[in-house]
């Protein structure tokens, strides 16, 4: 393991007040995986998650035939930036980069890759990984045909022919949250609601915006008419109606996703958004129940250049109320006032193209 010149000079910035028990490394870069070590390293700084995915490896590494998946890389990469003798250094995530390319040909390239389409993949993947460990836990081995005997259990556990109710796993519970999409007939006035499930919020952005306006326009009431109307099943026929998102259950930790690449029809491929967008320290979040929960921001996926085949991924995230810059093997403490500079620019043509890409909020006052 190379011990980083920026690592051992964080060291000397900090002194003693280095935070007790805490571990600051850098990771590697094969090539192009910025997008993967950003996101690695703002979830090693969300501490429930880093917490449960480390009992889980303890309570899981010795067993004989823990199977070498994309979990299991995940935890032990954790185990060792937490378990370093040292306080600061580099690691390589060789085993989890590996892996990440066996199982999806989409990272496998040398292509520059999207932070976020990878942290959609990680956590699903984690979650289907988890489903399948509980369902082998659950299904008797007899009850199985030798074709379900599969290392993690039945794909589509079914119990007497019912199909049991979803399972609800750690991951859940850190990341997900429930919004409810009410579509209300203009004729008869009848509601319909349809419950969907997210890890992340995709928004919309607008220049000279802010992360509560985009919040406001996602949950904003939009009225379906012309070719869009709805079909209502009490009229037995295409209505005029107002759809709207709303908030039912929010997560323990929120995931904003900006989305600052867009499409350009006359152009024919994507264009990078540099839009000025303000995400406060502090975010409160209106649900369904017209409860407000609080949030606080400990971590920011940022995307460094001007267009979407090209650029890098650097994280910002706040540990122990102090606010560090991971860039690859790179870390350096900044002041909370940086993170301004990640907003995005006035200007149609900045000079900055360093813009907060993924946004990571935790809610105050224990699980939402």
């Amino acid at each position: 393991m190379v011990m980083g010149a920026a690592g051992s000079k964080l060291e000397k910035v900090l002194g003693d007040q280095f935070p007790e028990g805490e571990r600051y490394f850098g990771l590697e870069n094969f090539g192009n995986t910025c997008y993967c070590n950003s996101v690695l390293q703002a979830l090693y700084f969300c501490i429930p998650f880093r917490e449960q995915l480390l009992d889980y490896y303890a309570n899981n590494k010795n067993l004989g035939d823990a199977e070498e998946n994309l979990l299991m890389c995940l935890a032990d990469l954790f185990s060792q930036i937490s378990s370093q003798k040292k306080k600061t250094g580099v690691i390589a995530p060789k085993q989890f980069v590996y892996r990440v390319k066996k199982q999806n040909e989409i990272f496998r390239g040398y292509m520059h890759q999207d932070a976020h389409e990878f942290l959609n993949f990680l956590l699903n993947e984690l979650v289907d990984i988890l489903e399948k460990e509980s369902n082998a836990l659950k299904s008797p081995p007899e009850a199985l045909s030798p074709s379900e005997k599969i290392s993690n259990g039945p794909s589509h556990p079914v119990m007497n022919g019912v199909r049991k109710e979803p399972i609800v796993t750690w991951v859940h519970k850190n990341f997900q949250g429930i919004l409810t999409n009410e579509t209300r007939c203009l004729c008869c006035e009848t509601v319909t609601a349809r419950d969907e499930m997210f890890f992340d919020l995709s928004l919309d952005i607008e220049q000279n915006s802010s992360i509560t306006s985009c919040l406001k326009n996602f949950c904003s009431t939009e009225t379906l008419n012309a070719e869009d109307k709805f079909f209502c099943d009490k009229c037995c026929s295409l209505q005029e109606a107002q759809k709207r998102m709303k908030i039912k259950k929010p997560p323990h930790i929120l995931v904003i996703h900006l989305k600052r690449f867009k499409y350009m029809e006359q152009l024919g491929r994507y264009k990078k958004l540099s839009y000025r967008v303000v995400f406060p320290m502090e975010l409160k979040l209106n649900t369904a129940e017209d409860a407000d929960s609080e949030y606080i921001l400990f971590a920011v996926v940022v995307h460094v250049g001007s267009g979407p085949n090209h650029g890098h991924y650097v994280s910002l995230v706040k540990s122990h109320n102090r606010w560090l810059m991971f860039d690859d093997d790179n870390i350096e403490m900044i002041d909370e006032s940086t993170v301004q500079t990640f907003f995005g620019s006035s200007q149609e043509y900045p000079g900055n193209t360093d813009h907060g890409y993924i946004l990571f909020y935790e809610c105050l006052g224990g699980k939402s």
